[in-house]
Order: structure tokens, then sequence, then C-alpha cells
């Protein structure tokens, strides 16, 4: 058993008969404590199978020298965090980081070692490795978000070249992906049905959520460049008796722009165990985002949770919504805030969702990040096998 992350003994995880790596090293553009999501959903499942070192972006508050802090997570689950001096010039940074993580490596066996990459940007530092695998988990076109760095395209498309296998977070985002790499495959948002159905049972409201018979409709997730913040008021205004109940950190935007109404709840984030409580007593669940760059490839995971949680769900044309749970009609589609009011009294107005709830049950039968997982670690045997077996054309 690995007894410290840093140390050279590495634990038997009955990987090598697949000739597969039992360490690997995450690299992520996500706090692994910021919202609990893909990355963190698959890692604590693939712990059982490697050693996973989840490294961050850095932090620059190191008096000093730099190093690293390692928090256990799991029992084979670690986050790294660099802890970097201040005052460091874009140059200095990359240089420091490159230090840390090949000062972290010496000695240890690369070849054993899958990099795990949801952000390209950290080629800056690792590139220059060979490790046993590459895997690029493409979660989203990060390159389409707010504040994107320049230089996050050139390096996307050097991931790709030096991966051995591409997964991508979503079906639209296959579709835009497929052709720059020959072993891609399509995973959008799985869920953990068991968590989500717990809502269904719960009959009471935490304390700093608003208890009401007037009809409660939520959201929760980043309040960012990508949630239509004029929908919500738009909403809002158009029916001050209902109660929008919003959970979230707001990140990238002003958050005194956002509409003050007083049937407007911003009940601040809230941990992925507390979400089924606060879903209990929704009436109905809202994915009010944009349609512009940032969402164009965006599978949202929280679109099964809800459906899995009971409660009926308005969302706008996301792609990946709307194919397959629009075209399925367990969601609503909607495109401004009068359809979304529209949508909602219908569905206040239905009294009898069994047959909608059926259908949805049968659909989410299948969908599990368990399922999601296994298919991904045959994904991964395949690209060893292949990079060890096949030979190379001359």
């Amino acid at each position: 058993m690995q007894a410290t992350p840093g140390s050279k003994a590495i634990v038997s995880l009955k990987n090598q008969d697949n000739n597969i790596p039992e360490n690997i090293i995450c690299f992520s553009h996500l706090r692994w404590d910021f919202v609990f999501q893909r990355p963190q959903h698959l890692l604590t499942r693939l712990s059982k199978n490697f050693n996973i070192y989840y490294i961050e972006e850095p932090v620059f508050d190191a008096a000093d020298q730099e190093y690293y802090t390692f928090t256990k997570r799991d029992k084979n689950l670690w986050v790294m965090v660099p802890h970097l001096p201040e005052g460091l010039s874009h140059e200095e940074h990359l240089e420091v980081l490159k230090t840390m993580f090949n000062r972290y490596m010496e000695n240890k066996q690369t070849d054993n070692y899958i990099y795990w990459y949801y952000t390209p940007m950290a080629l800056q530092f690792s590139a220059h490795h060979n490790p046993g695998m590459v895997i690029f988990d493409c979660m989203d076109e990060l390159s389409a978000f707010d504040f994107a760095p320049a230089e996050l395209k050139a390096l996307e498309k050097q991931l790709l070249a030096k991966a051995d296998v591409v997964f991508t977070g979503g079906q639209s985002l296959y579709e835009a992906k497929k052709h720059q790499h020959t072993n891609i495959h399509a995973f959008p948002s799985s869920i953990d049905r068991k968590h989500f159905l717990q809502a269904r049972d719960i009959k009471t409201s935490p304390v700093d959520q608003i208890v009401t018979d007037r009809p409660k409709l939520g959201f929760y997730g980043v309040i960012d460049e990508r949630f239509d913040i004029n929908l919500i008021r738009d909403m809002a205004n158009a029916k001050p008796d209902w109660e929008f109940i919003l959970i979230g950190p707001v990140v990238k935007i002003d958050a005194t722009k956002l509409p003050q109404n007083s049937n407007i709840h911003y009940l601040g984030s809230k941990s992925y165990q507390e979400l089924p409580a606060y879903m209990a007593t929704w009436d109905i669940a809202l994915i009010p985002f944009m349609l512009n760059d940032s969402t164009r490839f965006i599978s949202p995971t929280k679109t099964p949770e809800y459906l899995a949680a009971g409660l009926p769900v308005i969302s706008t044309a996301i792609r990946d919504v709307v194919s397959p749970y629009g075209k399925n009609k367990l969601v609503h589609i909607a495109n401004n805030g009068e359809e979304f009011v529209a949508a909602a009294e219908a569905e206040l107005q239905t009294k009898n969702k069994k047959a909608w709830q059926t259908s949805v049950d049968s659909f989410l039968a299948t969908n599990s990040w368990d399922k999601t997982c296994e298919n991904m670690l045959t994904q991964i045997k395949q690209a060893a096998y292949k990079s060890r077996y096949m030979p190379i054309a001359q």
C-alpha cells in the first residue's frame, strides 16, 4: 500500500495484468471543493482501481519557497495544491510549476502513470514528460469561456496530438472534436440516481430555504456568464407570487447586476450531499442558460439529476438537453421568459405526472456514473493494449 503521496512504493491495484499504469495524475482547472461534478464523480470511482493525484491550479500564498500541499479525500485519492510566492511573472510562474512537478516526479516510474488532463494549460509544465498514457477528458469547450487564455487553442491541439484516448463531456462536443483524434468517445453527463432519488421522500425544507405554499422554481449550479440573468428577472417580474431559488457560487460576473426581486432567493453554495434536501420541496427545476459560445457544447449534469429527483424541468435550447431530453418529451424547451412561464404554468396545472415519471425513470435506468466509469475503463484498457502491442506504421 502506498503510505504517502510522495513515496516510491506502488500500490497493487491489479492493473498490471491489463498493462495499465497504476497511478493517475489529473491536471484540472477546477478546484476539487468548488462544485461536485464530472471530475469528482469519475475520479472517486477510478480511485478503486488507481492511485489518484488531483493537481489544482496554484494559489499564490507561499512566503518564500514554493511547495505542494496534499489532502487525502479518499482511500487512494489526494488533492495536490501548488503554493507559489506572489509577484511572479507569467514566465516565472510556469517555470516554478515545472520545477515543482519535475521534483515531485523525480525517481518515479513515469510509465506507471497516466496523465489525465482537464485543462490543456497544464502542458506548459508537464509536456516534456513521457507517461505511460495520456488521457484528455474534454468536458467543455474551454476556449469559448470568458477570460480564456489566448494560448488555449494551440495547447489543446498539442494535447490532442499527445493523447492516447480522448473523452468528451457530451454528444455535441464529440461531434465538434471527432475529426481531431482517431480514438475519441462521447461520455455525456451521468447520474448518481440513488443520491437524487432521496429528494422524492424528503418532506421538510432546509432552514435557509423559504417555506411557502407558493410555487417554488429552483436552480443549482455556477452562476456565471452562461446564466441568463434577464430570463430569471423576466420570470420573477411576471410571476411575483412564485418563488425562485438560486443555489450556487457567483463567478466571473458582477453580482451587483443580479436581479434583486423579493421573490428571488440567492442561497449561495451548497454541498453535493445537501442538494436533495433543497430540491425536495421545489415544484419545477430550471436550466436558464444563454445560448452563446460558452454554452454551445455543454451537457448539463443537472438535467438527469433534476429528473431523478422527480422534478419537471424547463430548459433553454441547449443542444445536449434538446437531444435527448427534449426530443423524448422529458424536459420542456423554452426560449425566453414568457415561454418559461407558460411551460411552468402548464406543469403546475398538471396533477397526474405518473406517465411522465415512468418515462423518466425508464430513460434514466441505464444512466449512471458507475456505468460511465466502467465504459471509460474499457477504452483505457484498449488504448493501453494498442500502445504496447500494436505495431507503429512506418
